[in-house]
């Protein structure tokens, strides 16, 4: 570890210009979106008994934001993360309040129920991204590892109060008062984002612009010429079926029977919020543990965990659950702190909104996917088991994947725009620059 990381502890980080608002915002707006995430969920289940739908809602709910997204990164490098993410977020309110009255029984509701979700997942590509292309624009490169530690952290932390409070308050009060606090907690998150300057963190301007659906392909063949972004799509995407398929599997196996989901769903969330506090304690570690360079190392650990547990989780009864969705936990911290600064790391400054939210929509894509293919083994099996070692099998490819087309060298941790190792000091020096 450099002299600079040693020295730069999260309080330094912290008192970084917009980066404490920065994170405060994200957290807000994670929290909503990781409530809204288990909520859809035992909504479906609730409403309609059908864990087939559940996957496909949350399908609706990620899929065609994701397709999308090439677009909204070209956006964010044009208006500027802050304008992304605020526009995200109003939308994201209005669009959970028109959920909280959209569930009615039978067939028409359950299609208004998708529609919504598939709206609400467009502007979605804004925040995931603008996030993310804020954070090296606000700190110096060596910083990197502390704020993405921070960053994932803000996800861990979420993990463990967004399930927890989803839960009771849907057990207590229903799902359409549980969906009205998430749009509360979107609107919070949007008057904290009034704090920072509308200009903060965006690239300079340039004189002449292509037009916007040529700088969307642009970052797409961007990311998939360019060897490191591409392998990271493959292999945190395969991680992320894994993960897509727990997402409708955990409730499942918590509750018994898809009748029961309401009654169990504070047990549900319990389940959840333990994954988020282990994920907070080794998100913390490999920020403080991670080294230029060792990215891959820590993507590879974390995937092979996440392979080994399942069949703890599929037959492991209650106990067996609770112990998986333990080591789930610690394995996600060096799997995320690793990609975050790994893309980072390899991606030209210039190009960072566009890249990002592409990038990141290829490397979350298998979240719904795995969700859908969850809700469709349960239907078929009317049993938890078959979906866990799925989502092993899944996360097993992943693991494969990483092996093979991650890079190994340690030496040569920085950007090359055609995703080739180039000298240490350049690209640090060009994200020192374009830095605003």
């Amino acid at each position: 570890m450099t002299a600079a990381v040693a020295s730069t502890s999260y309080r330094d980080v912290l008192r970084m210009p917009y980066v404490g608002r920065l994170l405060g915002a994200a957290l807000l707006g994670r929290l909503a979106a990781q409530m809204f995430a288990l909520i859809i969920v035992l909504y479906v289940l609730t409403v309609y008994a059908s864990p087939g739908l559940a996957g496909v809602a949350v399908f609706a709910s990620v899929a065609p934001g994701l397709a999308v997204s090439p677009i909204a990164g070209a956006l964010l490098d044009r208006i500027g993360p802050v304008r992304g993410i605020t526009v995200d977020l109003a939308a994201s309110a209005v669009l959970v309040i028109a959920l909280a009255f959209a569930a009615r029984p039978g067939s028409a509701g359950a299609v208004l129920l998708v529609i919504l979700a598939a709206l609400f997942s467009l502007t979605s590509p804004l925040s995931l991204a603008g996030c993310r292309t804020l954070i090296p624009r606000l700190v110096p490169p060596a910083a990197l590892e502390r704020v993405n530690a921070l960053d994932t952290t803000s996800y861990n932390v979420v993990d463990v109060l967004g399930p927890a409070a989803a839960g009771v308050v849907f057990a207590a009060f229903g799902g359409r008062i549980t969906l009205l606090a998430v749009a509360a907690l979107y609107v919070a998150a949007w008057l904290v984002l009034q704090r920072l300057p509308a200009d903060a963190g965006r690239a300079a301007a340039m004189s002449q612009r292509p037009s916007l659906v040529r700088e969307a392909v642009d970052g797409l063949r961007h990311v998939l010429s360019h060897a490191v972004l591409r392998a990271l799509a493959i292999s945190y995407g395969l991680y992320e079926v894994a993960f897509g398929i727990l997402v409708v599997t955990v409730p499942y196996a918590a509750a018994g029977t898809a009748h029961s989901a309401r009654e169990h769903s504070a047990k549900v969330g319990l389940l959840w919020a333990i994954v988020g506090l282990a994920g907070v304690v080794s998100a913390l570690l490999a920020g403080r543990l991670g080294r230029a360079g060792r990215e891959r190392d820590g993507i590879v650990v974390g995937i092979l965990a996440t392979c080994l547990v399942a069949p703890v989780l599929a037959f492991g009864q209650m106990t067996g659950l609770v112990l998986g969705l333990v080591v789930v936990g610690l394995a996600a911290g060096p799997v995320n702190v690793g990609l975050l600064t790994l893309r980072q790391r390899r991606t030209d400054p210039a190009l960072l909104g566009r890249v990002l939210a592409v990038s990141i929509s290829l490397n979350v894509l298998g979240e719904p996917i795995g969700s859908a293919i969850g809700g469709a083994l349960i239907g078929t099996a009317h049993s938890a088991a078959p979906a866990f070692l799925a989502a092993g099998a899944a996360a097993s490819l992943g693991l494969v994947a990483a092996c093979l087309l991650l890079p190994s060298d340690r030496r040569q941790p920085t950007a090359h725009p055609d995703g080739n190792d180039a000298d240490p000091a350049g690209p640090v020096t060009r994200a020192r620059d374009t830095r605003v």
